[in-house]
């Protein structure tokens, strides 16, 4: 009955899910756009912060296309509150990450904060389903009330980089001392030109012995 007044679609084309297929369709899985630097080896994301602050890992599950399948699911996340998105996708880079050495030394999660009236307005961050489902499959903690934003922007997604590059973005720590020692994952849902990324890293870095890897839903 929920099926039929609420019927189940794919985030990726709108077509009806069957009962097999959570979030997307078999045919939009199969046509995402992979990134997968875990996999590949690839360093596209390392090579974004080079000079910037020092990383241990990175990674993004897949490729930002303009007018493309991950544009479309971002904008069903972020502004249609299909959140099972971000627990879909956290779940499968989670699964793959907790098979990587690499990866076993990572002690907690920490997703990119959102301002709180944006917080308040939205009702959700886009980022915690990624981040907690990717703690849950590592098995380390879920810092989600650390890392705090107290300057208010908007979204970032559809802007120019070098807009993007030049607007203000304000992070503190809240409890520097929770982190000592720890090797952090900060994870987001999309990386452009990275300045969201490295003002996170920046007060993150400013506990003692942090190390640091990130990972990103997509990449553009």
């Amino acid at each position: 009955m929920l099926n039929i007044l609420f019927p189940r679609v794919c985030n990726g084309c709108g077509d009806s899910l069957l009962k097999s297929e959570p979030i997307i369709c078999a045919q939009c899985r199969h046509n995402l756009p992979l990134a997968c630097h875990h996999r590949t080896k690839s360093d596209a994301m390392k090579r974004i912060f080079y000079g910037r602050f020092p990383l241990e890992q990175a990674t993004a599950l897949l490729q930002f296309q303009k007018k493309g399948i991950t544009q479309q699911l971002l904008h069903n996340l972020k502004y249609r509150g299909q959140k099972k998105v971000s627990s879909f996708f956290g779940e499968w880079l989670g699964g793959e990450l907790a098979l990587l050495p690499e990866y076993q030394t990572i002690d907690a999660v920490i997703p990119v904060p959102l301002h709180k009236q944006k917080l308040r307005k939205r009702g959700f961050n886009q980022v915690h389903g990624f981040a907690s489902e990717i703690a849950r499959s590592l098995d380390v903690q879920l810092l989600d009330d650390v890392l705090l934003k107290i300057s208010k922007t908007s979204s970032q997604v559809f802007k120019k980089r070098f807009t993007r590059f030049n607007q203000e973005e304000v992070f503190s720590v809240r409890s520097p001392e929770k982190i000592d020692g720890m090797h952090i994952l900060l994870v987001d849902d999309i990386v452009t030109t990275g300045a969201t990324l490295e003002r996170c890293a920046e007060q993150l870095l400013r506990s003692e012995r942090v190390t640091l890897s990130v990972a990103t839903i997509a990449i553009a």
